[in-house]
């Protein structure tokens, strides 16, 4: 890896490393031919192929803290040495999902893709809300305090996504606003065969409790309670995604999910979205009982 940062490039998580595992860490998941998802501890990325045009993909998000050497190393198993993807989009800038970015694009020296409310917390404008350990859950979400909320600070580095919907690299998919976990959360989706990357708009693991986090026990929920701020907009990215009926689905958390389980879940989540998906108390919870 690098050692020198860029001007304007910084990482305030350089020093927190995360002992956060489960038991499907580093293993690969094959979910399309074009579409490598690649779990970083206890959180998924992705790698997405250009269908037109060979040794072209982008890396969907970037993991862990302290994650970059593991994922240089997936990535080159995939497509060989020294390769590397035309650009990074990020779902959002939680830590998990942001945790590798600084030192990938040290690496790499490619740029990178964000929905535009979400660029003050990866250019070092804005910290995220803490997050919540009072929030009903389970033990991960006790533990979520200790979580950095702190921006990275990509500089000129990250660019808005195009406005019209086109994900740069990708001309089959489309990137859609999907706010609630944080105001520039986006998921990425292809109308030609209905597939998902829906990053934490939703999950398949209930992501608060570290039982089923470390087992990776299979169950489709709203997104993580701990950092999830506006539970009428979470809810209003649900009904979106579940109205384009998706044949497969990668989430930000948990295992890929597939056609009836995948649809069946997803109506379950959207009809009783307050009784799954929302705490009982939190700091962010705030609905009419």
């Amino acid at each position: 890896m690098k050692k020198n940062k860029q001007d304007g490039i910084k990482n305030p998580m350089d020093n927190k490393p995360l002992p956060l595992f489960s038991l499907t860490s580093d293993m690969a998941y094959q979910v399309l031919p074009d579409l490598y998802c690649y779990p970083n501890q206890i959180v998924n990325i992705c790698c997405v192929e250009n269908s037109k045009k060979a040794n072209d993909w982008v890396l969907v998000d970037t993991g862990m803290p302290k994650s970059a050497d593991s994922i240089i190393k997936a990535i080159e198993e995939r497509f060989g040495e020294n390769s590397k993807p035309k650009a990074i989009v990020l779902t959002h800038g939680h830590f998990d999902h942001v945790g590798a970015v600084v030192d990938l694009v040290e690496e790499w020296d490619v740029p990178v893709y964000a929905h535009e409310a979400e660029l003050p917390f990866l250019t070092g404008e804005s910290s995220y809300p803490e997050p919540d350990g009072s929030v009903e859950g389970g033990l991960v979400a006790k533990m979520s305090p200790m979580f950095p909320n702190e921006p990275v600070d990509l500089g000129n580095h990250v660019k808005p996504l195009p406005s019209d919907g086109t994900v740069p690299h990708l001309p089959d998919w489309r990137w859609i606003h999907t706010p609630g976990h944080t105001p520039g959360h986006i998921s990425l989706f292809r109308d030609e065969d209905r597939a998902l990357i829906a990053g934490d708009a939703f999950v398949t693991v209930k992501q608060e409790s570290l039982y089923k986090v470390i087992t990776q026990h299979k169950e489709i929920n709203g997104p993580p309670r701990y950092l999830t701020t506006d539970w009428e907009a979470a809810r209003d990215s649900v009904q979106n995604l579940e109205a384009l009926n998706p044949s497969v689905a990668v989430t930000g958390h948990g295992k890929p999910v597939y056609g009836k389980e995948l649809s069946d879940g997803l109506k379950r989540l959207v009809q009783d979205f307050d009784r799954i998906a929302i705490p009982d108390y939190g700091h962010y919870v705030n609905r009419k009982r």
